[in-house]
């Protein structure tokens, strides 16, 4: 079990843990010079049991009381399973004695006691004013069954302190186990070489177990370290897990690569982020409401940064502490996962004016307000509070990438429990997770567009990838898009023709004559390559009527046989897809392909180039920019061509 100290400066915090535990943990100079904490301090104490073990320490985080260090109290108070509130009896409840106690009940910890120090300096008459005191200012707060016990951390021997060691290690024997086989997470509070042995990182395990050999992620830096050793509450290990302090070898990184604030994670666990949407709970004498863009100090882990606050929604009228979900925007990366706790102070870092948890790390910037966002976030709230993925799922439009979900989770791919109704698409960039119904509406979506394009364009082949993605589900990921096309496909709801996509019953066919006719009009466009005849010219040449040549020849269009470039112009589909190679190579040579360039690749007229250009922008091979043409990633063209 983690203890953390809270409480104001020079109220007996250090000394209280040198009593506890024999160690002092002020190891700067400065620090011993003007007596008080500056930096997180650390000690450790076995836990008095007939056997014991590394699951059996104390560990104990001493922090600063200094209203200027109260970014450092953030620091350490963030990784604690225990508060240890120490309230002097000479002065009683002070400012930070306030301000920790809010801290510690925004962090979410609910488990606490009270250190009633210097009483050696008062009668009992002010031990039981202070003690009222006490009780009344826990009272609406999550300690407020924490247990009092006055003391003097400075006499040998004290009663006082030896009850309090004792219901120590009474919480620590009956403390509730974290779960260590979530991802890994490790805080990062200090970092530091050590001779013969290089980069050495501390902080407290929130999640998961490291292994001595096991490579990991610095974050944000997403840089890769390997555990050289362990030692996990003060003892060498093999091993460390969720609720341990625990100091890390690791090779791979220089010291100066890594600060408070960073995490040495599970390389799954984690993507940076600038945008993380929070539901903030105000003090209450915080503004309301926070105006918009206002500069706020996060602390968040160990991490302090400044932040910019953008509402969400408006204040909650109903609750009590003034809850309203909000996006922070960061200047620089940073990590986090649903359901860590933060601090928020003022522009200042004066006063603290409220925390929350975090609900989605990973936020957008643009319609961070619409329906289907708050949808979303109200999702991850329900998982939080214990439920299952259903609701993500039911609210993805287009599912959610198993990636992530881990991150979203905190779990490994394989611990995830899925819907039995769930869809499973593995795709070549991964496996989407899809609500049965999300996937069927999906797949509605397409043959309805379908439907829609084939009464609009009777006489077309059909529609390219590309475009009937733009046409049914734009903004689709186009590894899903390719699985729900490739299932439609295998299904035969949807047939391939080329590059075309059409439905089963979309038929246009040739009569026995029209047969004859195109036998005799595809030999003549197909060896005229780049520059066949016109209609007219074709239908001198097979001396037909030019209203039978052009039926006939739109028929073939449809089937895909030849392309129709522009009115009464038509090419073999075997010259369109040179010439849509050509295009490729000068594309990829040059970017954005403009019509001169085009035009000398392919050895024709400016007038002739430009048509075959604006084909191409019309079938969704390429779009206009300006006065040149750019592939377009998602074209069936590409991918059939």
């Amino acid at each position: 079990m983690i203890v953390g100290t809270a409480g104001h400066i020079d109220h007996g915090k250090t000394s209280l843990v040198r009593a506890l535990t024999g160690v002092d943990t002020d190891r700067l100079k400065e620090e011993k010079a003007r007596g008080i904490s500056i930096e997180l301090g650390y000690a450790y104490v076995p836990v008095a049991s007939a056997s014991l073990t590394d699951d059996e320490v104390l560990g104990f985080i001493d922090v600063p009381g200094h209203e200027r260090l109260v970014h450092t109290m953030v620091a350490g108070a963030g990784g604690i399973d225990f508060a240890l509130l120490v309230i002097a009896a000479d002065d009683g409840v002070m400012p930070q004695t306030r301000e920790h106690l809010a801290i510690l009940g925004l962090l979410g910890i609910a488990r606490g006691a009270v250190a009633l120090s210097k009483c050696d300096r008062v009668d009992e008459a002010r031990i039981e004013t202070v003690r009222a005191e006490i009780t009344a200012l826990l009272r609406p707060t999550p300690l407020c069954d924490a247990p009092i016990f006055p003391l003097d951390a400075t006499t040998p021997g004290d009663p006082g302190v030896a009850a309090l060691r004792a219901h120590l290690e009474s919480m620590a024997r009956a403390a509730p186990q974290r779960r260590d086989d979530d991802l890994f997470r490790l805080a990062v509070d200090r970092v530091f070489t050590l001779a013969g042995h290089g980069t050495v990182v501390t902080g407290t395990v929130h999640a998961g177990r490291v292994r001595v050999g096991d490579t990991c992620t610095a974050m944000p830096a997403a840089m890769a370290v390997r555990v050289r050793s362990i030692h996990a509450q003060n003892q060498a290990a093999q091993s460390g897990r969720a609720g341990q302090r625990c100091a890390l070898n690791l090779a791979g990184v220089d010291k100066n690569a890594l600060a408070r604030g960073d995490w040495i994670a599970d390389p799954r666990a984690f993507a940076p982020t600038s945008r993380i949407d929070v539901r903030l709970h105000r003090l209450g004498d915080a503004p309301v409401p926070l105006p918009n863009w206002a500069p706020l100090h996060i602390h968040l882990g160990t991490l302090h940064q400044l932040a910019h606050v953008v509402a969400l929604e408006p204040v909650d009228a109903s609750s009590d502490d003034g809850s309203q979900r909000v996006q922070l925007v960061f200047d620089t990366p940073v990590c986090a996962t649903p359901g860590d706790h933060f601090i928020a102070r003022d522009a200042q870092a004066a006063h603290t004016i409220g925390g929350g948890i975090v609900i989605d790390p990973y936020a957008p910037a643009r319609k961070r307000r619409s329906p289907q966002r708050r949808a979303w976030l109200d999702a991850i709230e329900h998982l939080l509070a214990g439920g299952g993925i259903d609701a993500l799922l039911q609210t993805a439009a287009h599912g959610v990438g198993i990636d992530d979900l881990v991150r979203l989770t905190g779990h490994a791919a394989d611990q995830i429990v899925l819907p039995h109704d769930a869809r499973a698409i593995d795709t070549s960039r991964g496996r989407f997770i899809v609500d049965a119904a999300r996937w069927a509406a999906l797949c509605e979506r397409v043959l309805a567009a379908l439907r829609d394009f084939h009464a609009q364009a009777a006489d077309e082949p059909g529609v390219d990838s590309g475009r009937l993605r733009r046409m049914a589900m734009p903004g689709t990921p186009d590894a899903l898009w390719r699985a729900l096309v490739d299932e439609l496909a295998h299904e035969q709801a949807v047939l391939r023709n080329g590059p075309w996509l059409h439905l089963p019953g979309h038929r246009v066919s040739l009569t026995a004559s029209e047969r004859a006719l195109a036998g005799k009009l595809q030999p003549l466009i197909a060896s005229a390559r780049f520059d066949p005849p016109w209609l007219r010219e074709l239908a001198t040449a097979v001396n037909a009527p030019e209203d039978e040549v052009r039926k006939t020849l739109r028929v073939c269009v449809t089937q895909g046989m030849l392309h129709q470039i522009v009115r009464d112009l038509f090419y073999a589909r075997e010259s369109v897809r040179e010439l849509a190679d050509i295009l490729r190579s000068v594309a990829e040579k040059h970017g954005a392909v403009e019509a001169a360039q085009y035009r000398d690749a392919v050895g024709l007229g400016r007038k002739r180039t430009i048509q075959i250009l604006e084909f191409f922008d019309r079938v969704g091979y390429t779009r206009r920019v300006r006065d040149a043409h750019v592939l377009r990633a998602d074209s069936g063209w590409r991918i059939d061509g």
